[in-house]
């Protein structure tokens, strides 16, 4: 992949999980409900800078599996494969 985030960004790819009923029905997705607010950090960027010109580095790093918010990020695909362009301000977790 040859996309590389700029400031305080990060590329995500997201993990969407299909619903199961009980007795292992798979669910259809429909409606913003379904939207991935999860995913894997696939590259991220060198850091915010201050005003002052100081770089605060980034908190999170590649491979960190993270929840994040449903809305403000951007949708773009390269090389056939859907990723996410978010600023690590919207990411509320990482897991595990």
């Amino acid at each position: 992949m040859k996309l590389k985030p700029l400031s305080d960004n990060i590329i995500v790819e997201a993990i969407k999980e299909e619903e199961k009923t009980k007795g292992g029905i798979l669910l259809p997705q429909n409606s913003e409900k379904d939207k991935p607010n999860h995913g894997i950090v696939i590259e991220v960027g060198p850091g915010k800078m201050t005003s002052s010109g100081k770089v605060i580095p980034m908190e999170l790093k590649k491979g960190d599996k993270i929840i994040f918010s449903k809305y403000g990020h951007h949708e773009v695909k390269i090389d056939g494969k859907d990723y996410l362009v978010l600023r690590q301000e919207d990411v509320l977790a990482v897991i595990g």
